[in-house]
């Protein structure tokens, strides 16, 4: 038995009609540790909840006289979006607790009650609570690196992408960024020309496919008056434009051969000859390149040899999102708290959406996450909102699982996820040492150390 002083920060409301019922679990989760709090209506529940900002979880009955639950829980999460809510029902009315979910609820329980079972569920929602809260804390925390503050990762894979590409930020040198569309190379780019000493000074990007062939050459380097129809006045192009910046050339290999020459020039011998000047100019700028081709393909078929040598003095591979799972969960939630400060209301993923993105394989990376959750809760205005998988199906390409709702419901909660993912961004914010991360966590050393051979980390 857990004595009070040792319990948990969270506190729970039980809200039910019946008193011996509610006074039963309050007598069992008070020995679980948790702080208890009875509500016999909804109008004594709201005015508990109101009196206890610590409330973090409440059991509502579903059938109460005057205001029911369904009710009570659209007002309690009305005045606190963050509360989790578990609807508690007798079998006859599981189908209104499925549709209780639908509309925000975290989960169910039935009565007559399996006292075992409502402690373990308790218990998970309550660690699932006081993670997601460490995880928000962590995330605010990282400050240590303010230029890359717009990557939402906690996948090993895209953490060496990131050390990788803030150790070059502190060179000058030449950056190749490889990795399929909408994997967020140009915001890479732009993460590495801020972090650098030219961050104060132009980032110009130019998409190299989608120049017409006969304006590449005028748009990067220039031109001057008369040089072609339509030049009535001297303009410097891409590279003299942004002079102590950074010119981003994306989908570099779809850049012209012929052009590919000059843009050599310029890496080697840092001027470049506007079109119709005979006289050459010199430009001090940094190139970042980037390019969904593979490897092999550009270095054999797209880019001249010597070009490329130039352009790739620093390779960065960013993974796709299919291979770092860890991160659909927390860009998941990062782009719908985005969301609920736009719209201003309240927007969450289920558990059951959740999973869904975790079985996808997102052919168009972050790109497509983004604009699956945005889409999703563009077409409502309920607040809260809370997007399930049948709303995220309809936008999904092939490769969506197959719906199997009935069971998602009962199974837990990821919590491997969100306990790898926590302890990974404690030990980011404590800079690898393990005695604070363990304090950011609330943990023993023993339970990092034991944690960490567990996950793997």
């Amino acid at each position: 038995m857990k004595a009070p002083s040792e319990g948990h920060s969270g506190q729970i409301l039980v809200v039910d009609d019946d008193a011996s019922l509610g006074q039963t679990l309050k007598d069992l989760l008070t020995r679980e540790g948790y702080g208890v709090e009875v509500a016999l209506s909804a109008a004594e529940a709201l005015a508990v909840h109101a009196a206890n900002p610590g409330i973090t979880l409440a059991l509502v009955d579903l059938i109460m006289p005057l205001t029911g639950g369904l009710e009570l829980m659209d007002e309690l999460r009305r005045r606190n979006p963050d509360l989790v809510v578990v609807i508690m029902t007798g079998y006859g009315t599981i189908d209104t607790a499925v549709d209780a979910i639908k509309r925000g609820a975290e989960d169910y329980i039935t009565k007559p009650f399996d006292y075992e079972a409502v402690r373990k569920k308790v218990a998970r929602l309550m660690e699932v609570v006081e993670l997601r809260e460490r995880v928000a804390q962590l995330e605010a925390n990282l400050e240590r690196h303010p230029s890359f503050d717009n990557f939402i990762s906690v996948s090993p894979a895209m953490e060496r992408v990131l050390e990788r590409a803030r150790l070059a930020a502190g060179t000058d040198a030449s950056v190749l960024i490889l990795g399929e569309t909408g994997t967020g190379k140009e915001m890479l780019a732009r993460a590495i020309h801020a972090a650098s000493s030219r961050g104060r000074m132009p980032f110009l990007a130019v998409n190299s496919g989608a120049l017409p062939h006969e304006l590449v050459e005028s748009e990067l380097f220039g031109f001057r008056r008369g040089a072609f129809t339509g030049a009535y006045a001297d303009a410097p192009g891409i590279f003299s434009a942004a002079t102590r910046g950074t010119v981003f050339l994306d989908e570099i290999g779809e850049m012209p051969k012929d052009v590919q020459v000059k843009l050599l020039r310029v890496l080697q011998e840092h001027e470049v000859r506007p079109v119709g000047s005979t006289k050459p100019v010199h430009v001090d700028v940094r190139v970042i390149s980037a390019t969904n081709r593979c490897l092999a393909e550009l270095r054999s078929t797209c880019l001249r040899e010597d070009l490329y040598y130039r352009l790739a003095t620093v390779v960065l591979q960013i993974p796709p999102l299919h291979s770092r799972r860890e991160d659909i969960l927390v860009l998941s939630h990062h782009f719908a708290g985005r969301l609920s400060r736009r719209y201003s209301r309240d927007i969450q993923l289920s558990r059951s959406a959740l999973e869904l993105l975790l079985a996808y394989p997102f052919p168009g990376n972050v790109r497509e996450l983004e604009n699956v959750i945005e889409s999703s809760s563009a077409v409502s205005a309920d607040n809260p909102q809370t997007i399930t998988d049948k709303d995220l199906r309809p936008l999904l390409g092939e490769g969506v699982p197959a719906s199997n709702l009935p069971a998602t419901m009962n199974q837990p909660f990821s919590m491997e996820q969100m306990e790898r993912l926590t302890i990974q961004q404690a030990l980011r914010v404590s800079g690898g040492n393990r005695s604070k991360a363990a304090s950011l966590l609330g943990i023993s050393r023993d339970t990092l150390y034991r944690k960490l051979r567990q996950y793997q980390v």
